[in-house]
C-alpha cells in the first residue's frame, strides 16, 4: 500500500471533498482522483462514494489504520533523520536540576552532547519515551535505599551517588548557627515548594512525620540559583543536596541530622545503551 496514496485518502475523507483535499495537497483535482482510484484498485474494494463523498463500509476500515500506520511511518521517518543528523557518538541526557553532580559532569564525552534539564518525574518518560539517551534523577532517600520512580516504562536504573543533605535558611534566621537540624522540628516553619528543583515537600513531609511542611512560595522553575535566592532572601527554607546549598551569598546550609537520609542520584536507561551512553553509564557506575 502506497502511503502518498493513503495520505491522500485521508485527506479527501476527512474534507469530504476532492477538490478541497487537491488543494490542501498541492495537488491537481484529477491527481486526487487518480490516487484514489489507484489505491481502491490496489485494495480491490471502492473506499469512497463520489456524491456525496463518503467513506464506504471498506474505507471506514482502512480510516481505522490509517491514522496509525501514517503515524508510524512519520516516527520512523524523523528516527532516522535522527540518527543521521547526530554527530558522531552524540549523547542526548536529560537531567533534574540537582542530579547533574561533579561525577556526571566529569564523565561526559567533550563533544556531541545534548543537555535537558526537566522537572523530576519527566526524566524517566524522556527516557522512556526516546527522547534522550540516558538520564539522571534524584531524590530524598534513606543511605542505599533505591528511588521511587514514575513508573512510565521498564527501565534500567543505577545509583551514581549519595550525598548529605541541608536546610538552606537567611543568614539571619535563628537557626542558621546550628551544626545540625532535625526536620520534625521545621514541620511548621515557612517552606518553599519548588517540586523540580529543590527536594520535594512531599518527600520531607514523609521523612519528618507525615505532616506539617506548609508552602510560603511555590516556585515552578527548575534553576537551582533562583531557588537559593529566594531562600536566602527570607521567602522560605529549603532542603538541597550540600553540594547545591553551600556557598549561597546571605544563606546558611545546616546539614539535616534527622531522620538519616541523603540526596540519592540514580541513572536511568531503556534497553542496552550503547556508545556514548554506554560510556556515560559505564564511567558512572564505576564511580559509584
Amino acid at each position: 500500500m502506497d502511503p502518498h496514496l493513503l495520505r491522500t485518502y485521508v485527506t479527501v475523507a476527512r474534507l469530504a471533498s476532492f477538490s478541497e483535499a487537491a488543494r490542501a495537497l498541492g495537488y491537481t483535482q484529477s491527481a486526487v482522483s487518480q490516487h484514489i482510484a489507484a489505491l481502491e484498485q490496489d485494495l480491490g474494494a471502492p473506499l469512497l462514494t463520489r456524491r456525496p463523498v463518503a467513506p464506504t463500509a471498506a474505507g471506514e476500515r482502512l480510516l481505522e489504520h490509517a491514522g496509525a500506520l501514517l503515524l508510524r511511518l512519520d516516527a520512523a521517518r524523523a528516527d532516522v533523520v535522527r540518527i543521521a543528523s547526530a554527530p558522531p557518538h552524540g549523547l542526548t541526557l536529560a537531567t533534574s536540576p540537582t542530579a547533574l553532580g561533579p561525577a556526571a559532569l566529569a564523565a561526559l564525552p567533550p563533544a556531541g552532547v545534548t543537555l535537558r534539564v526537566l522537572a523530576r518525574d519527566d526524566v524517566p518518560a524522556a527516557v522512556a519515551a526516546g527522547a534522550a539517551d540516558v538520564g539522571l534523577v534524584d531524590g530524598l532517600a534513606a543511605p542505599s535505599d533505591p528511588l521511587r520512580l514514575p513508573d512510565v516504562a521498564p527501565l534500567t536504573t543505577h545509583g551514581v551517588g549519595e550525598e548529605p543533605v541541608c536546610v538552606l535558611l537567611p543568614d539571619a534566621h535563628p537557626l542558621a548557627r546550628r551544626t545540625g537540624l532535625r526536620l520534625g522540628d521545621l514541620a511548621d516553619a515557612r517552606w518553599l515548594d519548588a517540586p523540580d528543583t529543590g527536594l520535594p515537600l512531599a518527600q520531607l513531609r514523609a521523612a519528618g512525620g507525615g505532616h506539617g511542611f506548609r508552602p510560603a512560595l511555590r516556585y515552578d522553575g527548575v534553576d537551582v540559583r533562583v531557588l537559593t535566592a529566594l531562600a536566602a532572601a527570607g521567602h522560605g527554607l529549603a532542603v538541597l543536596p550540600r553540594s547545591a546549598a553551600t556557598g549561597v551569598p546571605g544563606a546558611a546550609a545546616v546539614p539535616v541530622v534527622e531522620p538519616r537520609v541523603v540526596h540519592r542520584t540514580e541513572l536511568v536507561h531503556a534497553g542496552t545503551p550503547s556508545g556514548a551512553a554506554r560510556a556515560l553509564v559505564e564511567a558512572l557506575s564505576a564511580h559509584a
